[in-house]
């Protein structure tokens, strides 16, 4: 599978508080963030993949809730999250 624990770990080791932190914002929107190019890699193949393009479109909505919770409660982690580019998230 593309996404296994050694991967979620090493995720949530470098945006968490530590390996196992699965529960701040910034790490369970890594972990969407990877599933979401893994997403969109797979439809780039495979273009009539309707149940796949309905779990991206459920992924990027979880990952825009969590985002805008993150800017209401605390905007400096938002911006310090938006700044790092490897997540391809843009504002």
């Amino acid at each position: 599978m593309y996404l296994d624990s050694e991967k979620k770990k090493e995720i949530f080791g470098k945006y968490g508080a530590s390996n196992t932190d699965t529960g701040s914002p910034e790490a369970q929107i890594a972990l969407f963030s990877y599933r979401i190019s893994h997403l969109t890699e797979h439809l780039k193949v495979n273009k009539k993949d309707h149940t796949t393009q309905r779990a991206l479109k459920m992924l990027v909505g979880k990952r825009r809730k969590l985002l805008d919770y993150l800017m209401r409660n605390d905007i400096a982690r938002y911006r310090a999250l938006i700044a790092k580019k490897e997540l391809g998230i843009r504002k």
